[in-house]
């Protein structure tokens, strides 16, 4: 008896957003002609995404941040507060600063760099499809070092807050959040706790769920904010090495 062949995964459904015509046509160009992606819609300003999005329900949405009318990080912020919405790279020349922080903490699930080669970003909008945050744990470290060096909040009462929310977890949560802070994929963190890879992302799914984030990146954020990494290296309680 002949196996049935499994059906195909239906492809990425993509929105690019980016002022620069130039710029758009080169990621329409590329991202529409790679393999597992569908180029669905493109949109010149942050005003345009809702309303597209709207109409053409992508997965994700590749947005520039600097724009001259709405600026995609307004457009990320007022996106991730829609039921369904899809999720969303910001585009950015910087490699981290407050802006990419913000997009961080507003839902986006990463960034890259208008400089990265075709290829990555590519692998990184069928990541972000597939739940995975495009960024790496010395991003990570580097953005949630800007967030505790930002003026514009007391790091007293952001302590206290996120220890607040982390006080709705359990113990075993607690040590997995505390995980994704460091950095940890899955497989890390279920061989630190001696857990199965599927405990571990049913505990992710959980922590998201209960602390009503949107994905790794802000439990790391929060896991910072509540001051439960320690800066000489040690790993908090029931972890295991970096």
């Amino acid at each position: 008896m002949t196996t049935p062949t499994p059906p195909e995964a239906p492809p990425v459904r993509l929105v690019v957003v980016d002022d620069d015509p130039l710029v758009r046509a080169g990621l329409a160009l590329m991202l529409g002609g790679a393999e597992g992606i569908l180029l669905v819609g493109e949109a010149a300003d942050g005003s345009e995404v809702a309303g597209l999005v709207g109409r053409v329900r992508p997965d994700v949405v590749l947005m520039d941040i600097r724009m001259p009318g709405m600026d995609g990080l307004t457009a990320t912020e007022a996106l991730r507060r829609r039921p369904g919405a899809p999720e969303v790279v910001v585009l950015t020349t910087f490699h981290a600063d407050e802006q990419v922080l913000r997009a961080i903490r507003a839902g986006a699930a990463g960034f890259v760099l208008k400089d990265t080669p075709p290829a990555q970003i590519v692998e990184a909008v069928l990541r972000v499809a597939a739940g995975e945050p495009v960024l790496s744990p010395a991003v990570t470290r580097r953005l949630m070092a800007r967030a505790a060096g930002d003026p514009a909040d007391d790091g007293m009462a952001r302590r206290a807050r996120a220890r607040r929310r982390f006080a709705e977890l359990g113990e075993r949560e607690r040590d997995v959040a505390a995980a994704v802070g460091r950095g940890c994929s899955n497989a890390e963190i279920a061989a630190a706790l001696h857990l199965s890879v599927a405990t571990v992302k049913t505990h992710v799914s959980r922590i998201l769920a209960r602390l009503d984030l949107n994905n790794r990146v802000q439990i790391a954020l929060l896991v910072h904010d509540a001051g439960l990494l320690h800066e000489d290296g040690d790993q908090p309680p029931g972890t295991g090495p970096a």
